[in-house]
């Protein structure tokens, strides 16, 4: 490929990419096919490219990359495809990353589960904050290290050589023999991966799953400063924003969020943060309960992304071991927390909780006094000692406003910690950053996550930090003024169509600080059998949400996102957060999430044109699901 045609071309896209390309966290579904992912939209690209077409119209029309920028994205897709061609390789041997050290770990990960072995070569640096020796240690990684000399032949090697090189032009891969994959650091942009040779082919999809939950991809304005260094635009940006302004600004306001006092931590995204809550329990337990297995409770139908994580953790280290915790529907939480940690408790086992509250999707609370009680019971093992006590990992992504930890709150007396993810309220949908804060009980716990979330490289970027400084200040008053238009919304649905199912808090729950501005909507159905019933619910769904976004294209969306600052999004859990949940588990129903800045009358209108559409005239046989 002539790389000057193409730098020339990249040129062009940088000048008319649409504005979504840096901006958007979250993407339309409805045109977005996930077989294809990335694939549809490089295969599109590719045939603009060779038509010599980077025009605006173009470009913007081009299928959404991915579900979520943690995962890619538009620019990262044009950054891995230049370098791919460049290369001779398909793109799907090139991914990126916001983290210099994730890429190492998943190889490692990958290894781990194959009992290969993996040797890490490096000319002049490895990243600044990768420790081998807590790798082997929590883990459970093996590798060999090994500086070498520039231009020295390396010999062949029975497992997985990786070549790291620390450089400012990321996109620039010189290959070698006896290497298989390549990654190119930067301190400011993050880092490269280049899969080399048929060996290297089976790990691409195990390294894209570890972007997926662990880290984050390069960001966008990251990947655009890369390109424009490569096109010979600009030098690269190192981002010029106050970075010890902007984090003094975002820690404050988050324990003032929180009511905690002490030092909260602030990741690339919600899952880049549950990783090292994760692994710094895992660690915890290492040097405090040493031999005891370790259970990691969580509900089986909560974020897909989270449930995944966890079994993920499983099954890489021997005694850690997923608990499920029913919650929603028929499930009581409190009586679900105390039944596992008595089953727990009689096994000797140290039990971690990770849930929801509000829960998602049926956005339920649990009575907060009793579930105190069962969290602070004392109890026994088989051999009748004292038993673990448990830490409460609470993912209040719904509700970040309610106050859990901090002193004389409910959850001020036992172990808790807590996270949210910031792509939802606390950045307004402007960037993926997470953050988590802990009880005046997990200081000590919270140093291991501090250790794991740097070990990852996973702490938010300075512009993520700039952008939570601008928009954490008025998360509240957001938070409550897109609850109006929810309570609102909720109340106008149940008096126009009655025989629905809506799962929202009470008007009690929201006196109590509940505000949350998503609910789930079970469509009434008809049929004979259940599958019959089933079926034609799902297709309901379908309807009602084509007719919202097609309706009302400027507001509404076919989108997983929720605490934007703008419109209204719908999605069916089962389809999109739930993807890796066990069928058994997902949620067929429609969640919907508002903002404080949207046309609620016209939102009213359409919902009532679609109630039109479906009550039969004469004989209403439509019973509840």
């Amino acid at each position: 490929m002539n790389n000057n045609k193409i730098q020339d071309y990249i040129k062009e896209v940088l000048s008319n990419m649409p504005a979504g390309w840096l901006k958007l966290t979250t993407h339309r579904l409805d045109i977005y096919d996930e077989s294809q992912a990335k694939t549809q939209f490089i295969d599109q690209f590719t045939t603009l490219y060779k038509n010599n077409n980077a025009s605006a119209s173009s470009l913007n029309k081009l299928p959404t990359a991915y579900d979520y920028i943690r995962l890619g994205h538009p620019l990262s897709c044009v950054l891995e495809w230049f370098i791919a061609k460049s290369n001779k390789l398909s793109p799907n041997n090139v991914i990126s990353f916001s983290s210099q050290t994730a890429p190492i770990q998943a190889i490692l990960r990958k290894n781990l589960l194959d009992n290969k072995k993996t040797r890490i070569l490096y000319t002049d640096k490895l990243p600044a904050s990768f420790e081998a020796t807590l790798l082997q240690s929590v883990y459970g990684y093996q590798m060999e290290v090994q500086q070498v000399k520039k231009g020295a032949s390396v010999s062949a090697f029975e497992g997985s050589t990786i070549f790291i090189l620390d450089k400012e032009d990321v996109c620039s891969f010189d290959i070698f023999s006896n290497i298989d994959f390549y990654i190119n650091i930067n301190d400011h942009l993050g880092s490269v991966l280049l899969a080399h040779g048929a060996a290297s082919e089976e790990y691409i999809s195990e390294i894209q799953h570890v972007r997926r939950r662990e880290t984050v991809a390069m960001t966008p304005i990251n990947c655009h400063a890369a390109l424009a260094f490569l096109t010979k635009q600009t030098p690269l940006d190192q981002n010029k924003s106050d970075v010890t302004a902007n984090k003094e600004s975002v820690l404050a306001s988050i324990k003032k969020v929180t009511g905690t006092v002490s030092k909260p931590l602030v990741g690339s995204s919600g899952l880049s943060i549950q990783y090292a809550i994760m692994m710094g329990a895992v660690h915890y337990a290492q040097e405090h309960y040493k031999g005891k297995a370790i259970k990691f409770i969580v509900p089986p139908n909560c974020y897909g992304g989270t449930n995944d994580q966890a079994r993920r953790v499983a099954a890489c280290i021997d005694n850690v071991e997923v608990v499920d915790l029913p919650v929603d529907g028929d499930n009581d939480m409190v009586q679900s927390v105390d039944t596992v940690l008595a089953k727990v408790a009689q096994e000797d086992a140290v039990p971690y909780i990770i849930a929801e509250i509000p829960t998602n999707p049926r956005v339920e609370v649990p009575d907060l006094i009793k579930l105190k009680e069962a969290l602070a019971k004392k109890r026994k093992t088989a051999n009748g000692e004292t038993a673990v006590d448990p830490v409460f990992i609470l993912d209040q992504t719904f509700c970040p406003n309610v106050l859990f930890l901090g002193e004389g709150e409910i959850l001020s007396t036992v172990r808790a910690i807590s996270y949210a993810s910031g792509s939802k309220f606390p950045s307004g949908g402007k960037c993926t950053a997470g953050y988590v804060v802990g009880n005046n009980k997990t200081d000590a716990l919270m140093e291991k996550i501090d250790v794991h979330l740097t070990l990852c490289d996973n702490e938010a970027t300075n512009l993520q930090y700039e952008i939570l400084a601008a928009q954490l200040p008025s998360m509240n008053q957001r938070i409550a003024d897109a609850y109006k238009n929810t309570r609102e919304f909720v109340n106008y649905i149940q008096e126009t169509l009655p025989t629905a199912k809506i799962n929202f808090v009470s008007e009690e729950m929201a006196a109590q600080g509940f505000t949350p501005s998503v609910f789930s909507l079970d469509l009434p159905t008809k049929g004979i059998t259940a599958e019959e019933k089933e079926n034609y619910k799902r297709e309901l769904n379908h309807k009602l949400i084509n007719l919202m976004i097609t309706s009302i294209p400027k507001e509404s969306k076919y989108c997983v996102s929720y605490g934007q600052l703008k419109g209204c999004y719908w999605t069916i859990p089962a389809t999109s957060t739930q993807g890796t949940t066990k069928e058994g588990d997902k949620d067929y129903i429609a969640r919907v999430a508002l903002s404080a800045d949207m046309d609620l009358a016209l939102h009213k209108q359409v919902f009532s044109d679609f109630v039109e559409e479906i009550t039969p005239k004469r004989n209403k046989t439509i019973t509840s699901s």
